[in-house]
């Protein structure tokens, strides 16, 4: 399988003609370790995920974000990275935004920032009951969802409920028994539709 080009950072070149996918990692990765461990649902092996959802259709940028770091804080920063590429003529239809729980939390919160109707947003096991009835946590653009049956967070309809701009939704549902651990590694339970939603099917994930 063809891997494709990773960047820890905005990418120094970009390519107005190319498509852009940034992958927000869960909380337990911040701070400096790349495979953190949890008591419960075991290794995210943060490597191993982005290199199973990299492809050699798009670049995927993927940051290790500071332990702490503030979710607001930085969907402020992912969506400022968003506009350089829309201002660098990559058209939004291009850009995708994946996010897995707190990383998911990021993405929707930027995606408010943006309300672009155009660009992509995949939410793994992102929507939590904290965000119900919540004004700031509202999404815009083409939204795709994917959750695990056994795990507690659920299905991202409430949000879809409370948002007034979204063009698209697609949700499917998950049932490996990992509940959240589901998305730490990259079982081909997710990885196979998140890739199918970029249009790529250059699958190189693990089936375990």
């Amino acid at each position: 399988m063809l891997a494709g080009d990773i960047y820890e950072q905005f990418p120094n070149k970009v390519d107005p003609n190319g498509q852009y996918v940034f992958y927000s990692h869960g909380m337990i990765v911040e701070g400096e370790n790349t495979n953190p461990i949890s008591p419960r649902w075991g290794e995210y092996d943060f490597p191993n995920v982005k290199k199973a959802i990299s492809s050699i259709n798009y670049k995927l940028i993927a940051y290790h974000r500071a332990k702490n770091t503030d979710p607001k804080k930085f969907a402020l920063k992912l969506s400022n990275d968003v506009k350089k590429l829309l201002a660098l003529g990559v058209k939004a239809e291009n850009i995708t935004l994946v996010g897995f729980s707190r990383g998911g939390e990021i993405t929707i919160l930027a995606s408010r920032n943006l309300q672009n109707p155009d660009i992509n947003i995949i939410l793994l096991a992102s929507c939590a009951d904290f965000m119900k009835n919540n004004d700031s946590f509202t999404v815009y653009g083409n939204i795709y969802s994917i959750y695990e049956t056994s795990d507690m967070v659920g299905s991202c309809q409430f949000l879809i409920n409370q948002s007034t701009n979204v063009s698209t939704f697609n949700e499917i549902a998950i049932s490996t028994g990992k509940e959240h651990g589901a998305f730490f590694t990259p079982l081909l339970e997710w990885v196979m539709p998140v890739k199918q939603w970029l249009g790529d099917n250059n699958l190189d994930a693990q089936d375990n």
